[in-house]
């Protein structure tokens, strides 16, 4: 259903309007009249013929036609009873400005449910409740009650904010109007009872003026259409920056007594956002930091630095700040370096960062000299420029043009580093970002970059089932049929046989030739080793007899009857690695790769996929964990087998897929992988209904 009777509503009634613009009845009056909404405004206020100028209306009934739009700016039950109100009027859209509802408990959850239920049934959808209110300065439609429009005075922009907090909606608005960037929209959604902000963030992306989407998330309760947004996005070339609140548990505990709901796992929260090429900000200041950068509609090519500035302090330290970001330094050619020997001083530094010192006080045309020959080079794909000092003598403003005509001939990013406000102005009026220092410009460059990475790497999700939400019944499947499921999706499995006899066991030894392993076998013993259950290297017939009869008395011990006693092959492999999966309730199918062994809970070294994935996505997975390097190959030692771990992991994600929700959790564990396949030792599947797949 459409939005737009929210973001561009024909019509507004306020219920609960006051004549005080400092109320919050009042203010969203004041805001329209003053900021240019040109549709109808109905104030509705029993007590008042008149509102801020306005006829006064009784109550809904009484206005003369249906409201597109409402506001329900009264409290308590009066806000349940305006809901009700607007629904009989035939209003499409209302905003909930209330609280004391689904943030405060069960019960509160039970009036959003209702309140939602009473909408639906009338076509009607709602905002709120505990909202801010949203606010569109493209047409004036400002449906919010925050302080900030006053302080702040609104400006049309490129920018749209949407936060499921208030404040979180305005802060960034401050932080960037701060700045002269205007902003399109700001809106809050509260509680997310109805329309969530993924579904305004898949509105909102759609509008042609938006450049630049920044969210801000309690919780996550919509990852669909939040995904839906981001592919629009991607598409329009929007990048979507998002604060995800909750990383620590502290955080989490204060993010579930604000919106009265779950944390979801942030880990799987940074994946999701990788996948759809959203960027995840640590902050607000992360969140706005690099705006000027991506409303210049830059398309990086790549992240390789060039530094050019008049002091080599400032060109080493920028040289250090690259590294700590990730940035490495472009290695300019031959050509290039000879190129800058002919116009810089004979003392200055023609390499990367180029150091073109002191001279800048006699030759002002210094940086337009040096910017097209470093801009030439075909290694370099950024600019940072550093004015640790200047003013009087110094030609900053020619700096800054010569800058500004460079960065929009080449169509290469430029930032500025300068901690004088008045060499930062100059910059900024040519249209040249600029920061205070050169920690800060890196670190935007660095997260410009990187998101426009991620954006071209990003890719939908499959859809698929979610696991269950609440206490849920599960069991687990032997060993055998565990490995068993994960061979009939690609997964290679250790050679096993289930036997029923001791003379089974043996001849499979006779058969194998080598060392077996002996495990019992049952689905109630999920974990077998820290009962006396699994024996290894069991290599001739006594062996193999004393184990037999070891795991028997064992699991007699524990009342447990065996389906039988699994021989196995004692395998082998360069490197054990866990490849495990599960239904997450939000997200559904997530898969985990990461380093094994018994050091694994310790020290643990993993990551996390969203099917549907390929090789590549792996190899890339891969590259993010600490033993990365045994990927590429270590000491002469070959590389470990990624396209086997790749099957593993789509072994494990098919299985969730395929399991419809009755597989809720998949943990192979180990995988023994060395430099020519990916080999499965040992498996746990749990579900609802996991027989049902043997």
């Amino acid at each position: 259903m459409s939005l737009d009777a929210f973001l561009n509503p024909r019509s507004v009634a306020i219920v609960g309007a006051s004549d005080n613009p400092d109320k919050i009845g009042g203010r969203p009056i004041h805001y329209m009249q003053k900021f240019g909404y040109t549709g109808t405004l109905y104030p509705v206020n029993p007590a008042r013929e008149q509102v801020q100028g306005l006829k006064s209306y009784p109550d809904l009934a009484s206005l003369p036609e249906a409201p597109e739009a409402a506001i329900i700016a009264v409290a308590g039950s009066a806000a349940i009873a305006a809901v009700e109100e607007c629904a009989r009027a035939g209003v499409k859209a209302a905003v909930i400005m209330a609280s004391g509802f689904g943030e405060t408990g069960p019960e509160g959850k039970a009036q959003e449910a209702a309140m939602r239920a009473m909408a639906h049934a009338a076509g009607m959808r709602l905002v709120g409740p505990n909202s801010q209110g949203l606010a569109n300065f493209g047409n004036g439609a400002i449906l919010s009650f925050s302080t900030m429009f006053i302080e702040s005075p609104p400006q049309d922009g490129p920018v749209a904010c949407i936060s499921q907090s208030g404040a979180m909606s305005v802060v960034p608005y401050g932080m960037l109007r701060a700045r002269g960037i205007g902003l399109r929209h700001t809106h809050a959604t509260g509680n997310d009872c109805d329309v969530t902000v993924g579904e305004l963030a898949a509105a909102v992306v759609q509008d042609p003026g938006v450049k630049l989407l920044l969210l801000y998330l309690e919780t996550f309760n919509d990852p669909e259409n939040l995904a839906h947004a981001a592919e629009i996005a991607r598409d329009r070339g929007v990048p979507i920056i998002a604060v995800k609140s909750g990383r620590s548990e502290d955080g989490k505990r204060a993010a579930a007594s604000h919106t009265g709901a779950l944390a979801t796992a942030d880990r799987v929260v940074d994946a999701f956002f990788e996948r759809h090429g959203i960027w995840r900000a640590n902050g607000m200041l992360e969140l706005v930091h690099a705006a000027e950068l991506y409303l210049q509609g830059w398309k990086p090519k790549g992240r390789k630095l060039a530094v050019i500035s008049n002091s080599g302090a400032t060109c080493v330290l920028s040289a250090d700040a690259a590294d700590r970001a990730g940035l490495p330094l472009a290695r300019l050619a031959p050509a290039t370096e000879t190129r800058l020997k002919e116009i810089l001083p004979s003392f200055a530094a023609s390499s990367n960062p180029i150091d073109i010192t002191a001279a800048l006080l006699s030759n002002s045309g210094l940086f337009g000299d040096v910017l097209p020959v470093a801009g030439n080079d075909p290694d370099v794909d950024l600019f940072l420029i550093g004015i640790p000092v200047s003013g009087r003598g110094y030609d900053y403003p020619r700096y800054a043009k010569d800058a500004g005509a460079f960065m929009r001939e080449s169509g290469k990013a430029v930032v500025l580093a300068a901690p004088q406000a008045i060499v930062r102005d100059a910059f900024v009026a040519e249209g040249v970002p600029a920061f205070e220092t050169e920690d800060e410009a890196v670190a935007a460059l660095a997260q410009f970059t990187g998101h426009h990475a991620i954006m071209a790497a990003a890719k939908p999700a499959a859809l698929a089932p979610k696991g269950p939400s609440g206490d849920v019944r599960t069991r687990f499947l032997d060993e055998h049929r565990s490995l068993s499921l994960l061979e009939r999706h690609g997964l290679p499995a250790v050679e096993r046989r289930l036997c029923h006899s001791l003379a089974e066991a043996q001849a499979f030894q006779v058969h194998v030739g080598g060392p077996i392993v002996l495990k019992a076998c049952s689905a109630a013993l999920p974990h077998k080793s820290e009962h006396g259950l699994v024996h290894l290297k069991l290599a001739d017939a006594d062996a193999i007899a004393r184990a037999w009869r070891d795991i028997e008395t064992h699991a007699a011990g524990l009342g447990v009857a065996l389906d039988g006693i699994l021989a196995a092959r004692m395998a082998s492999g360069a490197r054990e690695l866990i490849v495990g999966g599960r239904l997450d309730p939000m997200f559904g199918p997530v898969v985990t790769l990461g380093d094994g062994g018994i050091l694994v809970e310790a020290m643990p070294d993993s990551t996390l996929l969203l099917p549907h994935f390929d090789a590549e996505d792996v190899r890339a997975a891969l590259m993010k964990l600490r033993i990365a390097p045994l990927f590429r190959g270590v000491r002469g030692q070959p590389p470990l087998d990624v396209a086997g771990i790749a099957r593993a992991a789509r072994a494990v994600a098919g299985l969730l897929i395929e399991g419809g929700g009755r597989v809720t959790s998949v943990d192979v564990n180990p995988v023994l992988v060395s430099s020519d396949g990916a080999v499965a030792i040992d498996a746990l599947v749990e579900g609802t209904e996991p027989e049902a797949l043997c």
